[in-house]
């Protein structure tokens, strides 16, 4: 059961159900599935017979498709879909009126008319059809990788996934160049009896699949919760003050970390209202150039040309740009940052309460009585 992980965490007995799939898996919150979506308005969205799905299979592989037969489909159902060619088995993930929302944020253009059917809720036979195909997926890419290095391809074969009614299989393979694959496919062919898809990925769905921890110490977040990968460059560490070191900024991947593009837009607007960094501040004692710049302390720090030992100087933004505009008046200060010392007569006392109190100061004391001793009497004899 453990290749099912990757369909989204099904149990055996969530897999064991009838023809009416009474069992979904319908838990909101807890999840260990990235392709998972969350449905924010199922709380206000009563729709039982929803006109479109959000349908996801393995790995960052997602699709819409059209409820033509009116089923009442819910999130979780694991339904039979139109494949090219034959059925494919899915779960679904997203029901109701967010599925359109979905739609526009994935950028999907199609038309209902062009979108593949459901044809209804997977039975006991299609589910366990669905779990041989998954069981055969690590064996047959092992034995594609030998079989692409005996036909000497530089390429390799990072997955396999199997349709639901084991007819097709689409090799997921990654390649520094251009392969061609088609004695390949031939091969294949022959070997496994199915037909064959060879889809290209990069490194960074490569390293998704995998999975790892990263430098943060953090399970990766293309193995977690990142589907779409979008291009990171260099452009995101200089906006950030990150120094260009190779080795700090590369994933295990060998690319730019993602996280690099997480805070880039709080950066950028908050660099919006900077002055220009490429222009020198002239002042009397000489022409300060801009080296780095503390985005969210408004700090910008400066350097005097000339003096290799010279200390960093750090400028407000608010001066930086108050001394710019003295520049372009012909004006030149006598310092770069003006230094005011305010001294505040009220001084705070402090007090070191430490070990004067004592632990049984609480306890109630007990009394003494001094004892008196029995003293003969003076005039006794």
């Amino acid at each position: 059961m453990d290749s099912l992980k990757t369909r989204g965490c099904c149990t055996e007995k969530q897999l064991k159900v009838n023809g009416d799939n009474l069992e979904r898996i319908d838990s909101y919150f807890s999840s260990c599935s990235k392709l998972d979506s969350y449905n924010w308005l199922r709380e206000v969205s009563d729709l039982d017979i929803p006109e479109v799905v959000e349908v996801r299979f393995k790995n960052t592989r997602k699709g819409f498709y059209r409820n033509v037969n009116d089923l009442r489909l819910k999130r979780g159902d694991i339904i039979a879909v139109e494949a090219s060619p034959g059925h494919d088995i899915g779960i679904i993930s997203l029901a109701g009126e967010i599925v359109e929302k979905q739609q526009r944020r994935a950028k999907h253009h199609g038309g209902r008319e062009e979108m593949r059917k459901v044809y209804r809720k997977a039975k006991d036979v299609d589910i366990e059809k669905w779990k041989g195909a998954i069981d055969k997926e690590e064996e047959t890419m092992l034995r594609s990788r030998l079989i692409a290095k005996d036909l000497g391809l530089n390429m390799k074969i990072g997955d396999v996934e199997y349709q639901g009614d084991n007819t097709k299989a689409i090799f997921y393979y990654i390649a520094d160049e251009r392969v061609d694959f088609r004695e390949l496919i031939k091969v294949l062919a022959e070997s496994f009896r199915i037909r064959i898809e060879m889809k290209q990925i990069g490194a960074r769905q490569e390293a998704g699949r995998i999975g790892g921890i990263g430098t943060c110490g953090r399970e990766l977040c293309c193995s977690t919760f990142v589907t779409n990968f979008v291009s990171v460059s260099t452009h995101s560490a200089r906006v950030q003050e990150v120094a260009l070191n190779p080795q700090k900024l590369a994933g295990q991947c060998g690319k730019l970390k993602c996280c690099l593009n997480y805070e880039l837009s709080g950066y950028e607007d908050a660099r919006k209202n900077f002055p220009d960094t490429g222009t020198s501040l002239k002042t009397s004692q000489g022409e300060a150039y801009h080296l780095k710049t503390d985005v969210y302390r408004g700090i910008m720090w400066y350097g005097f040309g000339g003096g290799g030992g010279q200390a960093l100087v750090p400028v407000p933004a608010e001066r930086v740009a108050e001394v710019q505009k003295m520049n372009r008046q012909g004006k030149i200060p006598d310092e770069l940052i003006e230094i005011t010392i305010t001294l505040k007569s009220d001084k705070l006392e402090y007090t070191n309460g430490a070990g004067q109190g004592s632990l049984t100061r609480f306890e109630k004391e007990r009394s003494r009585k001094k004892r008196k001793k029995n003293r003969p009497p003076r005039n006794a004899k």
